[in-house]
C-alpha cells in the first residue's frame, strides 16, 4: 500500500501525541509499500521538532535522538517535489479554503497530497 503522509501525521511516529493510535494502526494493520511526502516536509518535520524543544515538550536528548532518526528514515521517503503545478494547486487551494483558515505550507502539503497518484 502506498501512503501520503502529511508533516503532522509523520511526526506522531516519532512522538507521543493525539493522534499517535491512529496513525500506529495504519503501520500495523497495512503492508506500507511506499511513504510519500511533501518535500516542504523536511523542514516542516525539524521545526516542529524544534518547537516542541522550545515548548519543553521533548528534551534536548530526545529532539537529537529524532532527528537523526528522521534523516535516516528519510531516506526511504518519497519526496513529492515543490513543482509550479503544487504551487499553483496551493494557491487554488488557498484561494478556496483560506478564509476558512488554511495556511501557506497545510495548502502545500494538500497539493502535495492532491498530486500523489496511487
Amino acid at each position: 500500500m502506498k501512503i501520503f503522509l502529511d508533516t503532522s501525521s509523520l511526526i506522531k511516529l516519532y512522538v507521543n501525541e493525539k493522534g499517535t493510535s491512529d496513525i500506529d494502526k495504519i503501520f500495523t494493520n497495512n503492508v506500507i509499500t511506499e511513504i510519500f511526502v511533501s518535500g516542504v516536509t523536511k523542514i516542516e518535520f525539524h521545526s516542529a521538532i524544534y518547537k516542541k524543544l522550545r515548548t519543553k515538550d521533548l528534551s534536548s536528548q530526545n529532539a537529537e535522538v529524532i532527528l537523526k532518526a528522521f534523516v535516516v528514515v528519510e531516506q526511504n521517503f518519497k519526496f513529492i517535489l515543490i513543482d509550479s503545478d503544487i504551487i499553483n494547486t496551493s494557491q487554488m487551494f488557498v484561494k478556496k479554503y483560506g478564509a476558512a483558515g488554511l495556511r501557506t505550507l497545510d495548502a502545500i502539503q494538500l497539493a502535495s497530497a492532491y498530486s500523489f497518484e496511487i
